[in-house]
């Protein structure tokens, strides 16, 4: 199974998976330690038995972080490759899922470009208002203000928007994916990266 890092298309497919078998792999262990230790020593009260009880920690992490990832949501093959062929230079990030105290945001694309964020959704059930207003906030508390947010539902819509930043990019002679791979630890992130560090 190959591994698929953040930002790219089948992350979520990825993760769901591995997290599930890895969930499994956990489980297994933990049971199999306590009753070892309940066979072995007639009795749960014997180190086995606290190694196991230890070992759920772990394990309750990973079945979260798969319960997490069983309910993202993945791009549609039909609008990664239409965004695909209208991105041109830009860094187009997809499946990031973003957290906020109240509601989870299934954003399936998402751009950053000078003072503008534009990101897809195919969530119907996902509050954009919120979404947006929980971008701005992540932002400025990383020190990015006065940035324009839309979020879009409408794939035309979206590709529309990509490609008339995408000029924004040629005329300004901006390198988006440099930019990111420049980026130092230790120095303010930028504004796709917060972004990315605030996904799932």
């Amino acid at each position: 199974m190959k591994k698929i890092t953040k930002g790219h298309k089948g992350y979520i497919e990825y993760n769901k998976r591995f997290t599930f078998i890895r969930s499994l792999i956990c489980i297994g262990i933990v049971v199999g330690l306590f009753l070892i230790g309940l066979i072995r020593f007639k009795t749960n009260q014997n180190g086995l038995s606290i190694v196991a009880a230890l070992g759920c920690l772990p394990t309750g992490w990973s079945v979260v972080n798969f319960i997490m990832y069983f309910r993202g949501k993945k791009i549609s093959e039909d609008a990664f490759e239409r965004i695909e062929k209208c991105k041109g230079s830009l860094l187009v990030n997809y499946e990031l899922e973003m957290t906020s105290e109240r509601a989870t945001f299934h954003v399936a694309a998402l751009t950053v470009l000078e003072k503008n964020v534009i990101g897809f959704t195919q969530d119907d059930d996902m509050d954009i208002s919120d979404c947006e207003k929980h971008i701005e906030l992540l932002l400025n508390q990383n020190k990015h203000n006065d940035y324009t947010i839309k979020i879009f539902t409408k794939l035309d819509d979206f590709c529309e928007r990509l490609k008339q930043l995408e000029k924004l990019r040629e005329d300004h002679k901006i390198n988006p994916k440099e930019i990111e791979a420049n980026w130092k630890p230790g120095t303010i992130q930028t504004p796709m990266g917060v972004l990315m560090s605030a996904s799932l």
